[in-house]
């Protein structure tokens, strides 16, 4: 259906507009802008941003040797804004609506580099086959005590009860019942923004919660994933409390993690093709399966972007730390749910909640799609514990990039240019964080070495 977004701001009394990009690391990025001149640049085509707005480092900084695919004297692109992505920003004194946009070229033509323009190239090419991806996030984060100084280490937060959880209380109702007032804010501004979010558990860490989304279209739950972060972290302030998406933001707490349940059905007829007529495995889910044990490592990156990612993916950490998959089986990377043949879907457990939910979709519907076309043959399930096997995915993020560089399959499929971006925006940030000497060093090898 069709949005007006003149009818639908004016209708709501809406009188700013937060007009957002994605960057590179899933961060929003863009202009706030009085209703009427948003509607007015809207029709006329004159909202535009420096391209230098997609090679942003997570420090703010820019890296080197990417002029030829962003130009270093920073030439605009115009932003579309989605009329589908437009909803109610909750919390704001003055009425205001969040509404996402795509960037476009002087020439008229997407930039193929943003993290959404990805993702709909990789729609695109399922859609080519007649094929329709359908998945549903599970997003885990933190709430922690105010942290105003980045050298002392991250506690969890008071409950109602005045104290801290101290132990592990996995799918505790009391444990969850400690932050009542947060979760509640949380759901009520989810729905005022039209987030389609399900349940909310208590995770394994101290004030670790996760919530699952509906399932649905690819695109619009990355969207809801990027605005849902938005969201809680004002909750949490609102609170007097910080709300965290880092992988690892605690050193005896398990890690964060964005769970991404995929599968796929014919575009004509609605039919799960991951299963037979007669309700069995079919062979594309096999090969779809397949593709995510053969390249999800080479790539990892893009969802685990970030050096604390590695930090998570640790043995017997509700982390995975090698690709094996298994029914039912949460050891493995690859987790088969148990479902009936119309629901039959995958589970891909290694991507961390601080990646750009744009990407991470992406990468995991991508190395299933290289699998499908190729028709590749997945090793053999396994039914034990996975951290007994060998560990196939990078330990740091080093090793993770310079396995990236030379994925030549999904470099292919994604595009050249925008492999060469991230590649030096992740390189950018490793060097800036291999500057830094840590806490670690001085503690153990100022006066012993």
């Amino acid at each position: 259906m069709s949005i007006d977004l003149a009818a639908w701001i004016n209708e709501r009394g809406i009188a700013e507009v937060e007009c957002i990009i994605p960057d590179m690391n899933g961060i929003q990025r863009g202009k706030v802008l009085p209703a009427n001149k948003f509607i007015k640049s809207f029709a006329d085509r004159t909202l535009r941003i420096p391209s230098s707005v997609f090679i942003v480092t997570v420090m703010g900084e820019y890296p080197d040797g990417v002029d030829d695919i962003v130009p270093d004297f920073d030439p605009d692109y115009m932003l579309v804004p989605d009329p589908s992505t437009i909803r109610e920003a909750p919390g704001y004194t003055t009425p205001t609506a969040y509404v996402i946009a795509d960037a476009i070229k002087a020439d008229g033509t997407p930039v193929r580099i943003a993290p959404r323009e990805v993702l709909k190239s990789v729609l695109a090419l399922y859609a080519k086959k007649g094929w329709k991806p359908v998945i549903a996030p599970e997003l885990e984060f933190y709430l922690v005590s105010k942290n105003l100084d980045p050298d002392f280490p991250l506690v969890p937060p008071t409950g109602r009860s005045g104290r801290a959880e101290t132990a592990s209380q996995p799918f505790g109702l009391e444990a969850l019942g400690e932050f009542e007032d947060i979760i509640e804010h949380i759901y009520d501004f989810c729905e005022r923004a039209n987030l389609n979010i399900d349940t909310m558990i208590h995770e394994s860490g101290a004030a670790q919660l996760e919530v699952n989304f509906l399932h649905g279209d690819p695109l619009a739950l990355a969207d809801e994933v990027l605005l849902f972060k938005r969201i809680v972290r004002q909750v949490a302030l609102d609170h007097g409390v910080y709300a965290t998406f880092l992988a690892k933001p605690m050193s005896d707490q398990p890690g964060s993690a964005m769970h991404i349940h995929q599968s796929i059905v014919d575009a004509d007829n609605g039919r799960n093709v991951f299963s037979t007529p007669n309700g069995r495995d079919s062979a594309l889910f096999r090969s779809h399966i397949a593709g995510l044990v053969r390249l999800l490592p080479q790539v990892t990156p893009l969802f685990a972007p970030n050096v604390n990612s590695y930090r998570r993916m640790r043995p017997d950490t509700s982390a995975p730390v090698n690709v094996q998959w298994g029914s039912d089986n949460r050891s493995c990377g690859i987790r088969i749910p148990v479902s009936d043949p119309a629901n039959r879907r995958v589970e891909n457990r290694l991507a961390g909640a601080d990646a750009n939910p744009y990407l991470a979709i992406a990468t995991s519907l991508i190395c299933g799609y290289v699998g499908m076309i190729e028709r590749m043959q997945p090793p053999k399930s396994i039914a034990g514990n996975a951290y007994n096997r060998a560990r196939t995915l990078p330990r740091t993020l080093e090793g993770a990039l310079d396995r990236f560089r030379n994925c030549k399959p999904v470099k292919q499929q994604l595009g050249e240019d925008f492999f060469d971006v991230f590649y030096a925006i992740k390189e950018a940030e490793l060097y800036a964080y291999q500057s830094v000497i840590s806490s670690w060093e001085r503690e153990h090898l100022l006066l012993k070495v």
